[in-house]
């Protein structure tokens, strides 16, 4: 089972649907009982775990979806994605009030995968989980470039900030530097403790 994430800020009134991976009239649901006008819908990357209700949703909130355009281009388990509207390649900042999300490219679990890096928190898709990492096996992966991009993009972020991946409870950078096996074996890797 795939998290979705539902994001808004109260005070403007805007939001984002994160990952809507199935179960389009739950997502839809709940939107309308936040009251939230969804700005876009967002994919942290094509897998259809993390895209499967975009369709529905698009239609049923008339927001626009929003992804890396790599995720279109791949074949293999992407070929069944939806174009985005609003392509997404890492550097563009969401704005929802007082509330903003900066987009990193992360490819590794997938060619075009994205997180979204806010005040505090991180949805960081199916790139890093409460111990583990994205599988990179799938066509596309890589592990060598999913290790640099969490060091370079995720353990650059302060130990206190919540990682809302794409499976799984939530966690913290700095939980995951301390416990992950996979980020202290990359870490010893590059030479660090």
């Amino acid at each position: 089972m795939s998290n979705c994430y539902i994001v808004g800020s109260e005070r403007s009134g805007r939001g984002l649907v994160i990952d809507p991976g199935a179960e389009a009239g739950r997502i839809v649901g709940a939107v309308e009982a936040t009251g939230l006008g969804i700005q876009l819908i967002v994919a942290t990357h094509g897998h259809i775990d993390h895209v499967g209700a975009v369709e529905p949703v698009r239609r049923a909130l008339g927001a626009p979806f929003a992804m890396h355009p790599l995720e279109n281009r791949s074949g293999g388990p992407y070929s069944r994605v939806p174009p985005p509207d609003v392509p997404l390649r890492g550097g563009e900042v969401i704005d929802l009030g007082d509330l903003a999300f900066e987009v990193r490219h992360l490819p590794g679990h997938s060619p075009g995968g994205i997180v979204l890096v806010g005040d505090g928190v991180v949805f960081s898709g199916d790139t890093l989980f409460e111990l583990g990492i994205g599988r990179t096996d799938f066509p596309g992966g890589s592990y060598e470039e999913l290790m640099e991009g969490i060091f370079t993009h995720l353990l650059s972020l302060p130990d206190d900030t919540v990682v809302y991946s794409g499976h799984g409870p939530e966690t913290t950078i700095g939980a995951e530097r301390r416990m992950n096996p996979f980020v202290r074996d990359w870490a010893r890797r590059r030479g660090g403790p």
